[in-house]
């Protein structure tokens, strides 16, 4: 299985630790409610209906179909890599507390802490 993350990522999935402290006082920052943008397909448009678990280094996406993505947290901070099948994860950062992560035709906005940079 092969590892990706994009530089040195610190994983605090704000969709996932219930920590309001990540999303800081932006005025778009959203609410903690579990929940990702999402495209799941090639050509699909970007819905916020993807629901996040974590658990400890476990994360598991759940599409509204019924189907899921299940990758781990690296501890190493360079992101995370595919749990499970032989597709490979790719990230990017995007913006300056979001990575978008793709894998087979399926794509993922979540919002991180990038190592190094304060909390609000």
């Amino acid at each position: 299985m092969m590892r990706h993350g994009y530089g040195a990522l610190l994983m605090t999935l704000a969709a996932c630790d219930g920590d309001p402290s990540v999303l800081g006082n932006e005025p778009d920052a959203r609410v903690d409610d579990g929940m990702a943008e999402c495209a799941i397909g090639p050509d699909a448009a970007w819905g916020r209906d993807c629901a996040i678990e974590r658990a400890g280094q476990a994360l598991t996406i759940r599409h509204p179909d019924g189907g899921f993505r299940r990758f781990t947290v690296l501890d190493d901070g360079r992101g995370l890599e595919a749990a499970d099948g032989a597709e490979e994860a790719q990230l990017q950062l995007i913006g300056k507390d979001q990575i978008e992560i793709r894998i087979g035709g399926d794509r993922y906005r979540l919002r991180v802490q990038v190592a190094g940079s304060a909390t609000q």
